[in-house]
């Protein structure tokens, strides 16, 4: 092969390189929108089907529900959905068992499929279950003050 088959099968290699170009994967982006009838949930379909990318949306009027997939990112998808001037959020419901406390007041939705709650971050049941450490000093037989308190 020699020195010049190498050079040039370096040189055919980098060609074929697309620069600045990223390779879009394919996604599965869920919405809760809001529906009334047949002719929103046609409206909503049919914007969704022309964002650039889309490979299916499937529709499901009883939980509020869409589901796009295909080679798109989520911001687009949620951007062409508002366009409907619908009512448009990301999925915001999970499993119940993925969720430490699943009713606490931030995650539990009468709203929410069966066996689904809100997705909520883990720091919200945090500070609901943390104790003040001034008061456990206050009260302390360490501290010496603590007897004129009581």
């Amino acid at each position: 092969m020699g020195v010049a088959g190498t050079l040039e099968y370096f040189s055919d290699l980098l060609s074929n390189v697309k620069k600045g170009k990223k390779k879009k994967l394919m996604q599965t982006v869920a919405l809760k929108v809001r529906m009334d009838c047949q002719g929103c949930e046609r409206k909503v379909k049919s914007v969704l089907n022309g964002v650039e990318g889309v490979k299916s949306v499937k529709v499901d009027m009883k939980q509020q529900k869409v589901t796009v997939t295909g080679f798109v990112e989520p911001e687009k998808v949620l951007k062409a959905a508002q366009s409907t001037k619908k009512k448009v959020e990301l999925w915001p419901y999970v499993p119940y068992t993925l969720v430490a406390h699943p009713y606490v007041s931030q995650a539990y939705d009468k709203k929410a499929p069966p066996n689904h709650v809100r997705a909520v971050p883990v720091t919200a049941t945090i500070s609901e279950s943390t104790i003040d450490d001034y008061y456990i000093y206050m009260f302390s037989d360490e501290n010496p003050n603590a007897c004129s308190i009581m």
